[in-house]
């Protein structure tokens, strides 16, 4: 009997026990509010966004750096001669180690650091945020404020962002322009300047040229859409920062060093048009990560920037090509090539703002225009711009920031960033008061490319000397600057 109940006393304990359990898990278990389903949906829909975003900019950022090598080195190398083909390799890599030192240490922070006040801020706003339009602050000096930091507050790691993506992101995507860019104007001055001077050259450029242009068209700077002058400019992904500053920048360089020793009297054909074409076409699919890539977001945006890219690519193939079989009977693969980077700079301003037909309209108008440039313009005055960096950087983006204020529109551009909620934005919508925008931003960007690069060149004339020894340019950069042949056959 007593052993009975002593099982009945335990079942009974049991039972309670499990009873209370069932109790306690029930109200764990209780179905989380509807508020607390939204913030945690809120989440994840921001953190697969986030992801999204991430992983089509860092795609364009590795896109963007496969410009310069080896889609740059290996567009330029095969247009000089096979004495000079790894002088201008080297060029391409070096300037990829060195300008991303450079845009680390204090490049970035001048491009883009501080913050515009709101015009309604109040005088000690505006003082406290330690912002000018004409250069960015030492906000991210040393990457202070870009790369990971521990979080007291949270106990966690955070990671500062910039607009829909990590701030790291950003600034390794915006490095990528500040490599290709000064690359560009290696074509102006390619084989005869000393490799130290370049060196020199490109880091002085990318501090008093590109970043202050940099911060005057992207950081809401002198030339920025809306505050700038005249009302601003419109340039998506680079017409002024990137195209026009190296172009201009490469024409004086042409201008200063003087010609190629026996330029005109001796021939001086390309010696690998095979890498020269294989260039373009590494040139032409980098071009979607620097044009699409700069909407910064993974959107519709990003999708009409890639479009209208490719369709002025293409077009601008076809005008150049074009032009050399009405001109001289046949068309030519360089003419092909060239016509096709020609066509990829003039959309770059306007690639987040038009149309895929207007697209087709500024290829094929740009292809005309540069043919025509790098022959009878360059022919006139006799200017030795060894790979047409002027001819169809400079002028091809001149041209596209032009047309940016005739095709921009309100049904391709950010409503909110852009076009006021539907207000007219360029010439085909009634505006013109950006053509005159544009205009003013070419000029401004004309004379500071040229005036800094001038000063640039002659103080290095004076210090160090621009151009390699007479026997040296006619042995070739390969063995005078770096002690290496290109080819050897043994």
């Amino acid at each position: 009997m007593r052993h009975f109940s002593w099982i009945v006393m335990r079942s009974l304990c049991a039972l309670t026990l499990l009873a209370i359990a069932t109790s306690v898990w029930g109200q764990e278990a209780a179905p989380p509010s509807v508020e607390d389903q939204i913030k945690a949906l809120d989440a994840k829909v921001g953190g697969a966004a986030l992801a999204g975003h991430n992983a089509w900019m860092l795609t364009s950022s590795a896109l963007v750096l496969f410009m310069t090598a080896p889609g740059l080195a290996m567009f330029y190398s095969g247009l000089v001669r096979k004495k000079n083909v790894l002088g201008v390799m080297m060029q391409c890599l070096f300037l990829m180690g060195l300008l991303t030192v450079v845009w680390g240490l204090y490049g970035y922070s001048l491009a883009f650091g501080g913050t515009r006040p709101a015009d309604t801020a109040t005088a000690e706003e505006k003082a406290a945020a330690n912002y000018s339009p004409f250069i960015g602050n030492t906000e991210f000096l040393l990457m202070k404020n870009v790369q990971r930091q521990w979080d007291d507050a949270a106990k966690d790691v955070s990671t500062p962002q910039e607009g829909a993506i990590p701030r790291l992101t950003h600034m390794l995507f915006q490095g990528m322009f500040f490599i290709i860019t000064p690359a560009l104007i290696c074509g102006a001055f390619a084989e005869r300047m000393k490799f130290s001077t370049m060196v020199v050259f490109m880091i002085l450029w990318g501090t008093f040229v590109y970043c202050p242009l940099c911060h005057w068209v992207w950081d809401a700077g002198l030339l920025a859409y809306g505050p700038g002058l005249a009302g601003g400019a419109l340039d998506f992904a680079g017409g002024t920062v990137v195209h026009i500053s190296s172009g201009v920048s490469a024409l004086v360089c042409a201008l200063v060093m003087g010609k190629r020793l026996g330029y005109g009297s001796e021939p001086m054909p390309p010696h690998n048009l095979t890498y020269t074409v294989l260039g373009a076409a590494m040139l032409w699919v980098g071009w979607f990560g620097f044009n699409a890539g700069s909407e910064l977001a993974s959107d519709g945006l990003a999708s009409s920037a890639f479009c209208v890219t490719h369709f002025a690519a293409a077009a601008g193939t076809l005008a150049w090509a074009g032009m050399e079989w009405i001109t001289r009977g046949k068309p030519s693969v360089l003419g092909a090539a060239s016509g096709a980077v020609a066509g990829l700079v003039c959309i770059t301003p306007a690639s987040g703002f038009v149309q895929p037909m207007p697209a087709l309209a500024m290829g094929l108008a740009v292809g005309i225009v540069c043919f025509l440039a790098c022959t009878k313009l360059k022919s006139a005055f006799g200017y030795d711009d060894s790979l047409d960096a002027f001819g169809v950087h400079g002028i091809g983006g001149t041209l596209g920031a032009i047309l940016t204020g005739v095709f921009a529109t309100r049904k391709v551009a950010d409503p909110v960033l852009i076009s006021g909620g539907g207000k007219a934005v360029g010439l085909v919508d009634g505006n013109a008061s950006l053509l005159v925008g544009q205009l003013v931003a070419v000029v401004v960007t004309w004379i500071l490319a040229a005036v800094a690069t001038f000063v640039i060149l002659k103080v290095l004339d004076v210090t160090m000397g621009l151009r390699v020894k007479k026997d040296e340019e006619v042995q070739g950069l390969d063995l005078s600057q770096h002690g290496e042949e290109g080819y050897i056959f043994i």
